[in-house]
């Protein structure tokens, strides 16, 4: 009995970020870190490198997927427009994302306690938040990859400032870096500034790139 009561639970995981979404908890991101990877710091860090090289490549597959740069199609044969390969691009998170969950869901990685796909579709607090950004996410990316066409690629992702905008959302709205050092803040106005400066110079050498016939 004690089993199946387990197994009926939301995972722990997940209720310690949602609470922490909605504040409802009054522990800080570091102790719910360790709550989730307790102190396996590397096993933390091998994920977080494995999911940023993911992250890195996703965009140039793209890329090869509608312009065909390593000419893989045969003479003759159309490429992919940005539209076609989306689809595929979609489709492909959309099966991913429901062989992670499912797998995870029973068996959770760092010791974690199982759950369950019924507690799982019960537990909806908090999931307005996910599928906005599930929405946001999407349309951002069809846009990226839009723009990605018309400019080039590599000037699509600089535009996005990924690193501008997460540093916004976080010192503006988690009130990270609240009680920094100056030495602290120094850092964080260089690594900006510099960032701003590539952006910059990467949508102007775009304009010079060579129009392919």
């Amino acid at each position: 009995m004690r089993g199946s009561k387990s197994v009926n639970q939301p995972c722990a995981a997940h209720t310690l970020v949602r609470n922490e979404l909605l504040g409802l908890n009054p522990i800080s991101h570091s102790e719910i870190l360790l709550q989730v990877f307790g102190n396996s710091s590397l096993i933390g860090l091998a994920i977080v490198f494995f999911a940023g090289l993911c992250f890195s490549l996703f965009s140039p597959a793209f890329n090869l997927a509608t312009n065909d740069q390593w000419h893989t199609l045969k003479e003759g044969v159309p490429h992919l427009t940005v539209y076609t390969a989306f689809f595929y691009f979609s489709v492909s998170c959309f099966v991913l994302a429901i062989i992670l969950n499912t797998t995870f869901l029973y068996h959770p990685i760092l010791n974690l306690p199982k759950s369950s796909l019924k507690a799982y579709l019960g537990d909806w607090n908090g999931r307005s938040w996910a599928l906005l950004a599930g929405l946001l996410c999407g349309f951002g990316n069809g846009l990226q990859f839009m723009g990605g066409q018309a400019a080039g690629y590599a000037a699509a992702d600089a535009v996005q400032a990924l690193p501008l905008v997460s540093t916004f959302w976080g010192i503006v709205l988690f009130g990270e870096y609240r009680k920094s050092s100056r030495r602290t803040y120094i850092l964080l106005g260089s690594m900006l500034f510099m960032f701003i400066v590539a952006v910059a110079v990467l949508m102007a050498s775009s304009g010079h790139r060579e129009q392919r016939s």
